[in-house]
């Protein structure tokens, strides 16, 4: 009962508070670029004075008003409904957070002062779009839809004439905030970032929009480690003082801790700063009846309470009586027909139970996501890779519905699991990819780490938890060596024109220090040119081949258990001199011995 008390408390003063700052910002509203002042000349209530460029970057759109759930979750008692938790609102999709981090990385270093933490972005990305619809994006980034605020044709918004010809918002004659960052479209032209490398600057990409905003929040030289700056680069986004506290209070609470949820699966808000009656621009809905009540006999309508009934109204501070409920209509159910002796009537076909659940509705066809039925692997092959090097094959998966056709546009998120230190690209233990198509999605390459064993990449497909996952096995084998050693020290190997080398080159292949069995090595007797290039020798030091022929390149060596491998003789020619015989590892380790022919 305490926690039903708590949540009906908060979210009371929650409301009352929207309630004020909305008649603050859309009085605002009405005349671009005034602020309304108190009889001192000071901005009054909840006004902000403009920026300096007399607009914001959403140009004052709508908003989501969901606030963070208290520090300690509630249970949830009969009647309150469902309730999302701490952990569930701290999840932040995959890609979406991983845009928030590049975003603060690049600011440190473009704008070092200005001490921009990805946690501001977060915040203001969940009020502003829910985390791009709880990371509803493609491998890439972007949005799989386009995220668009209201048509800002002065409309209880501000009257933005169209400045883009609709390339970004689709609309020719007003602007609309475009994106999960939800930047109009002249404010984009001016602060808008290819934060993704792909050679365009995309507001509905959620890297180019999340580097976009932390370069606007910066600008003026903003510290955001000062609070004032803070609030000032806030307020510059949009020019309300409850939409101020309501970042601020997403902010701290992203602070505390977040954690990552797969591309799709993150809690989206529902409550919005625009489900406000706007009969006139700048207006508030008129108070309505609670619900469960009846006006009394004989009141006008708009009457205050009391008025003309002899009732008085409920002095503030006092407990009003219980108001009468209201009778609640039902309809009655059919009578069921007496029994006649005859003939037999037969037995009604029963209505459908209320638990039996309601037909999906024409106008809402699933969603790529919901269309999947299972995952089948699209030809993967064996995962096979030496530590320290990248996979030769790729993950690749195919979504199928359940008739066996193929579903794309469907966000396929691949996870690496195990005792493993195997990662994909940029270090990430998980990538989101879209279906094409054919419905394939491929992971990018993957990278061997230094533990050797089994592994699995598993394949989920984003925000459905009831299709099953694909897993596929991934094989680290032991790595290509990263040291070769002569067992036989430094000193040159000699010989005699004409005659065979006195000793035998022995070489020890390790990686981190321990011996690599079955490394394949390639030896080559090589001169150095003048400008200090090398090429292999036609004359001097050789092996022999199988009909005794000179061979100054031996391919398809290996080492043994020990990792060590000893080399075939090698033979002087007639010439004298010094030459280089190279030894080459798989994977990029090199030995260079120098052999010296004089005579005796």
């Amino acid at each position: 009962m305490a926690a039903h008390i708590r949540r009906r408390l908060r979210k009371g003063a929650t409301t009352t508070a929207v309630a004020a700052a909305a008649v603050a910002a859309l009085s605002a509203s009405q005349a671009p670029g005034a602020t309304p002042v108190a009889a001192n000349g000071q901005p009054a209530g909840d006004a902000t004075p403009p920026t300096a460029s007399g607009s914001t970057a959403t140009g004052d759109s709508p908003y989501f008003t969901d606030l963070p759930p208290l520090n300690t979750p509630n249970p949830v008692g009969p009647g309150d409904g469902p309730v999302v938790t701490g952990p569930a609102e701290a999840g932040i999709p995959a890609t979406v957070l991983d845009a928030y981090k590049r975003a603060e990385q690049h600011l440190r270093t473009t704008r070092p002062g200005c001490n921009l933490p990805w946690q501001l972005l977060a915040g203001i990305g969940k009020v502003e779009s829910g985390q791009a619809r709880g990371g509803r994006v493609d491998a890439a980034g972007t949005t799989l839809s386009r995220i668009l605020g209201p048509v800002l044709d002065g409309n209880g918004f501000a009257n933005i004439t169209d400045t883009d010809g609709g390339v970004h918002d689709g609309d020719t004659r007003h602007d609309r905030a475009v994106g999960p960052m939800q930047f109009i479209p002249s404010t984009w032209a001016s602060w808008g970032q290819d934060a993704n490398g792909d050679g365009r600057k995309d507001p509905n990409n959620i890297y180019d929009a999340a580097q976009a905003a932390g370069m606007y929040l910066c600008a003026n030289n903003r510290d955001l480690a000062v609070k004032a700056d803070l609030d000032r680069a806030i307020l510059s986004y949009n020019q309300s003082r409850e939409y101020l506290r309501t970042v601020l209070s997403w902010f701290e609470f992203y602070k505390r801790g977040t954690h990552q949820v797969p591309d799709g699966a993150g809690v989206q808000p529902v409550e919005r700063s625009d489900t406000r009656s706007r009969t006139r621009p700048g207006a508030l809905p008129a108070p309505s009846a609670p619900s469960g009540t009846t006006p009394q006999p004989g009141a006008k309508p708009g009457a205050k309470p009391g008025a003309g009934t002899g009732t008085p109204a409920p002095t503030p501070g006092t407990s009003s009586p219980s108001p009468t409920p209201a009778p609640v209509e039902t309809v009655p159910a059919k009578p069921t027909p007496s029994p006649k002796p005859t003939p037999p009537k037969p037995t009604p076909t029963p209505t459908p139970t209320p638990t039996d659940p309601a037909p999906t509705k024409p106008s809402e066809p699933p969603t790529p996501a919901e269309r999947v039925h299972h995952l089948a692997d699209a030809g993967t092959g064996a995962l096979t890779a030496p530590a320290g090097t990248e996979f030769a094959g790729r993950a690749s998966v195919v979504a199928r519905d359940a008739q066996g056709k193929a579903v794309e546009r469907v966000a396929i998120r691949f996870e690496i699991a195990g005792d493993t230190d195997a990662r994909f690209a940029d270090g990430a233990s998980a990538v989101t990819v879209t279906t094409g198509e054919d419905g394939t999605a491929t992971a990018p390459a993957l990278r061997a780490g230094e533990r050797t064993g089994e592994f699995t990449v598993r394949a989920v497909v984003a925000g459905r938890p009831a299709v099953d996952p694909l897993a596929l096995t991934a094989t680290v084998t032991t790595g290509a060596p990263d040291t070769l050693a002569a067992q036989t020290g430094e000193a040159p190997l000699t010989a005699a024109p004409g005659g065979e080398f006195a000793q035998r080159l022995t070489v020890k292949a390790t990686r981190k220090g321990a011996p690599v069995p079955g490394a394949e090595l390639t030896a080559t007797v090589v001169v150095e040119a003048a400008d200090g290039t090398r090429a292999t020798a036609t004359e001097g030091p050789y092996f022999k081949g199988a009909q005794d022929e000179p061979v100054r390149t031996l391919t398809g060596l290996t080492t043994d258990e020990n990792g060590v491998l000893q080399l075939p003789p090698l033979y002087a020619d007639h010439l004298t001199g010094t030459f280089q015989l190279r030894l080459t590892a798989r994977g990029g380790a090199t030995l260079t011995v120098t052999l010296s022919v004089a005579a005796a």
